[in-house]
């Protein structure tokens, strides 16, 4: 009898899965805005490193703790079941950052790293750092305890075109910091470069990156061609098709260190249709359903449950997830809108056709 030759992946109308972490997602805050975005990032996601980029900024271990608790009361709120979502805390780094606060939130036991935010290159990025030679105590200590480093990989030297923050702070910055704590465990977040995926690719087993759907589903045209198009306006911002071919040929390398990390950021559409519009995209409501876009479209789909859901717990050194989810090949529309609190949020791809649908 002749063996079953295996339906290619990139043909399957089913693809059956792990369920998936996220890596890097911000919730935002207050109970009206907590209760749609904890029930979105929920509804794939068994577990999201969150970020610390509130006003204020979470800097300690009490201020972390309190906001897991308004997460874990807004996944009560809308309906999720006890300890179906678990946030991964983190602590927001600043030049001030010292040794015992890193000592004290590696002996919490919820909080899995520190974000880095050069001073100025996102929103609410204003405390971050100014001074890395400040940081070094920080980091050596971090490397010590196990603590995982987020870094938001752009400088903020004025006089560094938008588009080359991210080329610029792979080529000089990125060496400093691995230089300062060996053994450091480093995550360069929301690749969206050539250079900065090649960096990971050729990296040490101690750094890792995470790759957005929008880094990976569209370019800079897809933001200023034809008009301006606000809710397509994150940071690092979209860059060139170059660049965009270069992280989906990294998704077809299957890569250990490089996982999901949707950077879902969302901004009320008042505060992206302005004269002065936020960075950020909501991906949320759709995560896996992009990602599985983006894995077809590289002829990769074989590698998407290591991606979404294998990498990055081996990374950070805790268990996959046993739960399984299921992709199906099938058309949908996205929502032109959706609730966040008491005003309406534009999600990634809104009113556009999407071709795989997650059940439940």
């Amino acid at each position: 009898m002749c063996d079953r030759v295996p339906e290619p992946f990139n043909s399957r109308r089913e693809l059956r899965m792990r369920r998936p972490d996220d890596w890097h997602h911000h919730l935002r805050d207050g109970p009206d805005v907590l209760r749609d975005t904890v029930r979105a990032a929920a509804r794939a996601f068994s577990r999201a490193i969150i970020m610390p980029n509130l006003v204020p900024p979470v800097t300690t271990v009490a201020a972390a703790g309190e906001y897991r608790e308004r997460i874990e009361a807004a996944l009560a709120a809308s309906g999720g079941a006890p300890g179906s979502f678990t946030p991964l805390m983190t602590l927001y780094l600043t030049d001030t950052t010292t040794v015992a606060a890193v000592e004290a939130a590696a002996a919490s036991g919820f909080i899995k790293a520190f974000k880095l935010y050069p001073a100025g290159a996102t929103t609410n990025s204003d405390s971050g750092v100014t001074d890395y030679a400040k940081i070094e105590p920080a980091l050596r200590a971090m490397a010590a305890h196990g603590l995982v480093l987020c870094v938001h990989g752009e400088v903020t030297d004025p006089a560094v075109d938008v588009f080359d923050r991210e080329r610029v702070f792979v080529r000089t910055r990125l060496p400093q910091l691995i230089s300062m704590a060996p053994g450091l465990k480093i995550v360069l977040e929301h690749l969206s470069t050539k250079e900065a995926v090649e960096s990971v690719l050729h990296g040490g087993p101690n750094l890792a990156g995470t790759i957005t759907p929008q880094h990976l589903l569209a370019n800079r045209n897809a933001l200023l061609a034809g008009g301006i198009r606000p809710h397509l306006y994150c940071l690092p911002i979209l860059k060139t098709e170059e660049d965009r071919r270069a992280l989906l040929d990294a998704l077809r390398t299957g890569c250990p260190r490089l996982f999901l990390g949707t950077d879902s950021a969302p901004h009320a559409i008042g505060r992206k249709e302005t004269g002065c519009g936020c960075a950020g995209i909501f991906n949320a409501n759709a995560a896996l359903e992009l990602y599985a876009e983006a894995f077809e479209e590289a002829g990769a789909l074989e590698h998407l449950e290591a991606f979404c859901s294998l990498h990055g717990p081996a990374f950070y050194g805790v268990p996959a997830n046993d739960e399984v989810v299921t992709l199906r090949r099938e058309t949908w529309k996205m929502a032109h809108s959706l609730p966040l609190g008491n005003e309406e949020v534009v999600p990634f791809r809104a009113a556009q056709l999407i071709n795989w649908r997650m059940d439940g």
